[in-house]
């Protein structure tokens, strides 16, 4: 993170130009005639040749000319003494990427305006409370949305040690990570896990590091991609709803059969609320506003602008509309649990409607999810890197999972057992089992729709820079290098979105792989190997590691075997 940041709304280039031309006009004043007045005093004035050397060597001792690389016409004095200012500050900025170093930026270096109005300091420490948010925030994702789905495919006895035991390994791999950035610090600070791995393990493992964090983020956006198109087109179905046919039932809280649905026994009816004697929709209104062949593709008008921003400082803005999502859906859950009510049977016949298994065969369905569910790795340092205590890492992260797994356990559980229905029913969103006219969760869908709208495009972005960077060793290569990668991209999520709009399936894929090459299996191997470096590794910390990394590949291989689970 930079140590400082811009204030000013205009161009930074003419921002510090301007700044530094009317701050320094009398200080560049004195010292062009500093040499003039002193040769007056000197006996024997300096010869015109050694003058100009000596101010050729000056100024191949500047760094790099930053005015020149944005407006290469330009050759005024000014515009050579800002660029070297900058240089000079992208230079100290390198030093110390964080304000807790030593080899700060020194005050004489830069003008005090350029210090004090141009630039404002960011704090670089936080509390542990900050960071435990933010692990929670990080990691409670849409995954939640899949919860009472996976325990259905896992058994409710099965279920919640299997979340329970997930959560135990990614945050064993997760300390393992930070103990191994902290290892490998320079300077006191922590090092990207990635680094790590080319360091202990060579470039294919950066590389895998790096692929596998591009890999989340790819199953990320196609999943959102998939519930943005879910969510647009129920809550364009209220609104047509309301307007047309039912305004005098739009809204009803208290009837349970007319706000739960099931589609489970209706597959041509795929995301779509038709429960029992509901709203019917017209031929026309189906042909033009269907989930899965229209809606994926009028999306592309509202999210194409965005995602081709070159920053995404705007976006940014918004993340707190995750927490206040998250949020509302945990109160959607208790207030739905507590209006239906316990209703599970744990014996008796399996054809009772309320009959809950114990254990089911495609339990990796829920493995693969919870892979995701609890992945973290691939930001656990650069979240933890700014704490104020560093000492307290490994217990905010330990804290951080603790809350993390009750969140989702207390979801799926609440939401599992209460469902007034068939336990086949659950999809693997929990709002497709809820009417397109029930009041609660159009609230849901549309808070969730423009929260996942602030964050596609910021995915996309971390997406870009990683790829670009790895690829052009620039962020921004151009814009033609960009809009290509931006429409391959959701040329894949429009795919998914018509053909494959199951996101249990696809959490439980890109999950698994990445759980098991990223969180599972580089920090086992790094550890190892430090293991082995510094004559330390035992055989019993050789078997360990190595059944952890056979659970993580038997993971992926698993969901091979629940391709068709519904």
């Amino acid at each position: 993170m930079d140590r400082n940041r811009h204030m000013s709304v205009n161009s930074p280039d003419d921002e510090i130009r301007t700044l530094l031309s009317s701050s320094n006009s009398e200080n560049l004043q004195h010292k062009e005639e500093g040499p003039s007045a002193s040769s007056q005093t000197r006996s024997k004035p300096i010869p015109k040749k050694s003058a100009e050397k000596e101010a050729s060597q000056q100024r191949t001792r500047q760094p790099v000319n930053y005015a020149s690389i944005n407006n290469p016409n330009s050759g005024s004095h000014e515009d050579e003494r800002a660029s070297a200012v900058i240089s000079r500050y992208k230079y100290y900025n390198r030093l110390a990427p964080h304000g807790s170093s030593n080899f700060l930026m020194p005050d004489h270096v830069v003008p005090q305006v350029f210090i004090n109005y141009v630039f404002k300091p960011i704090p670089g420490e936080q509390s542990s409370i900050v960071t435990i948010f933010s692990l929670w925030n990080t990691m409670m994702g849409t995954s939640l949305l899949s919860m009472p789905w996976a325990i259905r495919q896992a058994g409710f006895a099965t279920g919640i040690p299997l979340l329970v035991f997930m959560a135990g390994i990614n945050l064993y791999t997760s300390y393992r990570i930070l103990k191994t950035s902290q290892e490998y610090s320079v300077d006191g600070q922590l090092v990207e896990f990635s680094d790590v791995c080319k360091h202990y393990l060579g470039k294919w493992a950066q590389y895998l590091a790096v692929g596998s964090s591009l890999l989340t983020l790819l199953g990320g956006s196609i999943v959102y991609w998939i519930l943005m198109s879910n969510f647009l087109y129920n809550v364009v179905l209220f609104i047509w709803h309301k307007a047309e046919h039912d305004s005098s039932n739009v809204g009803s809280m208290n009837n349970t059969n007319t706000d739960i649905v099931c589609n489970v026994h209706h597959p041509d009816t795929n995301h779509t609320s038709y429960p029992s004697g509901s709203h019917t929709h017209e031929d026309s209104f189906d042909k033009i506003w269907n989930v899965s062949y229209t809606v994926p593709f009028f999306l592309i008008l509202i999210l194409g602008p965005l995602v081709n921003f070159k920053s995404p400082t705007f976006f940014t803005k918004f993340n707190a509309l995750a927490t206040l999502s998250v949020t509302y859906l945990i109160i959607f859950v208790i207030i739905n649990a507590a209006k239906w009510g316990i209703n599970v049977e744990f014996t008796g016949d399996e054809q009772q409607m309320f009959y809950v298994p114990d254990f089911k065969g495609s339990f990796p369905a829920l493995t693969g999810i919870a892979a995701l569910a609890y992945f973290v790795q691939n930001s656990c340092v650069s979240i933890v890197r700014n704490q104020k205590y560093p000492e307290n890492n490994i217990r905010d992260l330990i804290i951080a999972y603790i809350l993390v797994a009750f969140t989702y356990i207390f979801v799926g559980v609440m939401f599992y057992i209460s469902f007034p229905m068939e336990k086949d029913c659950i999809e693997d969103n929990l709002l497709n089992n809820m009417s397109d006219t029930y009041v609660l969760a159009f609230v849901a869908r549309i808070s969730l729709f423009f929260q996942m709208m602030c964050v596609f495009p910021l995915l996309l972005y971390i997406f870009r820079v990683q790829l670009l960077y790895t690829i052009y060793n620039t962020v921004w290569p151009g814009l033609r290098h960009v809009l290509v990668l931006n429409v391959c991209i959701i040329a894949v999520c429009v795919v998914f979105a018509v053909f494959l709009p199951h996101i249990g399936k696809i959490i439980g894929f890109f999950g698994a792989f990445c759980g098991f090459a990223y969180a599972i299996m580089l920090p086992c191997l790094v550890h190892l190997t430090i293991q082995h470096r510094n004559g330390e590794q035992s055989m019993l910390s050789t078997v360990l590691h190595s059944c952890l990394i056979v659970l993580g590949l038997a993971n992926f291989v698993g969901q091979f075997l629940v391709l068709n689970v519904k």
